[in-house]
């Protein structure tokens, strides 16, 4: 969700400015920055608590412009400055986590990483009072029922519109694998809703919350905001919610697709894929190659079948048509990028991570595991505080794991500038 104003937040500290890489060969490291949402939650219950304004006021007002409001008085949105490497922006989410989670313990409730509320938010929820906010409740109506769901949106500089929008186009295959690693909101109401990503479910109530169209530029792209605006399916750009989109504030790409990351060292891997997506995406425009072409129903589904197994579970191979084990999906995001990610120096990290991820759990899977041991949620609330300011193993933390066995993080097929063919 956007802060109260509509706009993006993240990149001011120490005035910093992203780097428009129009100017940039796409071997130079692209920009990242991460906006991350919470939940405050009740350690005795699990249940959500609108304390919002005060775990702020509690955080300083040094942080006003890093720890922001969102929809609801039970969330709270954080906004890294901008970094070129993953290693000082995993130092800016462990501080700023560790910031918001002091204040939230100082007022009496812990900080949590998840995606749905466990428990407590089944009707209309305590929207954040704010003219925009207000607006949201009285022309969506019920959509707002069951609302204050937290995502991680990862945003890349590309400072060229028209490269952005294709950029845009060349990420549209691979969102359903990044929703299935970062799938963190299997509980709501209460109950195991079946899904390990809840959180997009709630989400695509929104009329535009879904994979973004197929755009022939970025005209086009205009004109279908436009449309959307005219119609009222979109109170203004900052409710623009697709998967990704053209930043309106920044020179970036903005990525919105995943569920708020249970560690900081699942929102680096995520953030460290991304940026080496939006690298890859920028060779292929620029060398003339075009995007695949992805059906918009057959792609909303591959991405409903992550969000439901996430994972640990199977995904819709868009090049082959056929369901296949959702880490071999994974195992080709890593092929396609893998030049990348070698380019920024990020390969052992990434590679690391995802390889012990699947050795843990995914966050889904983390909650359930919380959960089956005595069938307490609170259990499950104890383990999302705790997982929100843990720090990555040393050896992880250094990258010194090296890469994962090919039976950790599958690499079924070449490396490729353009996604494969089929499996």
């Amino acid at each position: 969700m956007p802060d109260v104003t509509g706009e993006v937040q993240f990149g001011t500290r120490q005035g910093t400015s992203l780097v428009a890489p129009a100017a940039v060969e796409p071997r130079a490291p692209l920009t990242v920055g991460v906006e991350e949402e919470f939940l405050l939650l009740d350690p005795r219950t699990g249940r959500v608590v609108p304390v919002a304004e005060e775990v702020r006021r509690r955080a300083g007002a040094s942080m006003a412009s890093r720890i922001v409001p969102e929809l609801t008085r039970f969330q709270l949105e954080t906004n890294s400055g901008v970094h070129t490497g993953l290693r000082g922006l995993q130092h800016d989410l462990f501080e700023m986590r560790a910031c918001a989670a002091e204040a939230a313990a100082s007022a009496g409730v812990r900080l949590a990483a998840c995606g749905t509320a466990l428990r407590g938010n089944a009707g209309m929820p305590p929207v954040t009072p704010h003219p925009r906010y207000g607006a949201m409740v009285r022309d969506f109506r019920g959509i707002a029922r069951g609302q204050g769901v937290c995502g991680c949106h990862v945003h890349v500089g590309v400072g060229d519109r028209e490269e952005a929008v294709q950029v845009s186009n060349h990420a549209r295959p691979w969102l359903p694998v990044l929703q299935a690693l970062a799938a963190n909101s299997p509980f709501a109401d209460g109950l195991d809703t079946g899904y390990a990503s809840w959180r997009a479910q709630v989400m695509g109530r929104w009329p535009s919350a879904e994979p973004p169209p197929y755009f022939r530029s970025a005209a086009h792209y205009e004109s279908v905001v436009a449309g959307l605006t005219a119609s009222g399916a979109i109170m203004d750009r900052g409710m623009i919610y697709w998967f990704v989109r053209v930043s309106d504030h920044l020179p970036t790409v903005e990525f919105r697709t995943a569920d708020c990351c249970a560690t900081v060292e699942e929102a680096v891997t995520l953030a460290g894929l991304v940026r080496a997506l939006v690298a890859t995406a920028l060779r292929d425009v620029r060398a003339g190659i075009p995007a695949p072409s992805v059906d918009h129903s057959v792609l909303c589904g591959a991405y409903w079948r992550a969000a439901r197994d996430g994972v640990e579970g199977e995904g819709l191979d868009l090049f082959s048509g056929r369901r296949i084990r959702a880490w071999d999906l994974v195992g080709r995001l890593v092929a396609h990028v893998r030049d990348s990610l070698e380019d920024a120096g990020d390969l052992p990290l990434v590679t690391a991570r995802l390889g012990r991820l699947r050795r843990t759990g995914s966050g889904a899977a983390r909650q359930r595991a919380a959960f089956a041991h005595r069938a307490r949620l609170r259990d499950v609330a104890a383990l999302l505080a705790e997982q929100t300011v843990a720090e990555p193993p040393a050896a992880v933390q250094a990258g010194r794991v090296g890469e994962p066995a090919p039976e950790a993080v599958p690499q079924a097929v070449p490396v490729t500038r353009r996604p494969p063919a089929g499996s």
